[in-house]
């Protein structure tokens, strides 16, 4: 029976983790791969570790993180917001990997078909601290500064042509929930996403001004509305298994040399999921 893996946040650009990517390995020929995002920051970068993984595992399913979504000067690709992405599931497709623009897979090899549905949903910024609870944005944005959390995607994640991040989050909510409410009733899901779908995975955040990019309370019962099986994330580099309403959600992120090489395990670039 073929067997489900999961990555995310391989952040190959950073010295130590290229190497890493050899060890994202089947265990057979027939085995499935989930990406959730965060690849790296460069297009082509990003497309020949998916072409790598694509060669090794008998399907891959990749979702954008936030780091490939942004548009830096380092980048020959200098395309921005919904071109950006448009263009990286294009080029997903030209090696046969699977985005959120494509038919979803249903895995057969449990006690019933699980639909696994790769989501693309940004954030909005309503996952707030207590403090910013009742304020303006422009506000909680400024307490996130001056406890000194500013997220990149301030500067690099562009939303256009949509006129902020929470437009272009609602969107893609929209378009999402169009997509999950056709699923079969007698399906459960794998509910797959760069950015957690539930705010529990947040609570250990040392900042936890950070929460403000990490996702939307529009998703927070997803997981039970679409009868989740599991829910696969990455972005907060927090590796581990949680649960809400009984369902289990795996963080699947490999991270940042400075993080994982002070872990007990070491890296972990690759979890089996089922």
């Amino acid at each position: 029976m073929p067997s489900l893996f999961a990555t995310s946040d391989l952040h190959v650009t950073h010295e130590g983790n290229a190497p890493l990517v050899d060890q994202v390995i089947p265990d057979s020929p027939d085995d499935w791969l989930l990406v959730a995002g965060d690849v790296a920051e460069r297009v082509d970068v990003v497309i020949d570790v998916l072409r790598t993984l694509r060669g090794r595992f008998a399907k891959v399913v990749w979702v954008p993180g936030n780091h490939e979504l942004w548009t830096t000067g380092k980048d020959e690709c200098q395309l921005r917001g919904q071109a950006r992405y448009e263009h990286l599931v294009e080029r997903c497709r030209d090696i046969d990997v699977l985005t959120p623009e494509d038919e979803y897979l249903v895995w057969e090899h449990g006690h019933r078909p699980l639909t696994i549905a790769p989501l693309f949903l940004l954030y909005d910024y309503s996952w707030r601290t207590k403090a910013a609870r009742d304020v303006s944005l422009e506000e909680a944005l400024g307490q996130a500064r001056e406890a000194g959390v500013v997220c990149t995607d301030e500067y690099f994640l562009h939303p256009d042509p949509f006129p902020s991040r929470q437009a272009w989050c609602a969107e893609r909510l929209k378009l999402s929930t169009e997509r999950l409410d056709a699923i079969p009733e007698d399906h459960g899901t794998i509910l797959m996403s760069h950015w957690p779908l539930h705010r529990h995975p947040t609570e250990p955040l040392y900042w936890p001004e950070f929460a403000l990019w990490c996702g939307t309370t529009e998703t927070e019962d997803w997981h039970v509305r679409y009868r989740a099986e599991l829910a696969v994330y990455g972005h907060l580099h927090i590796p581990r298994t949680t649960h809400a309403d009984g369902v289990r959600f795996e963080e699947v992120s490999l991270g940042y040399p400075r993080e994982w090489s002070k872990r007990a395990r070491g890296a972990v670039p690759i979890r089996r999921l089922l």
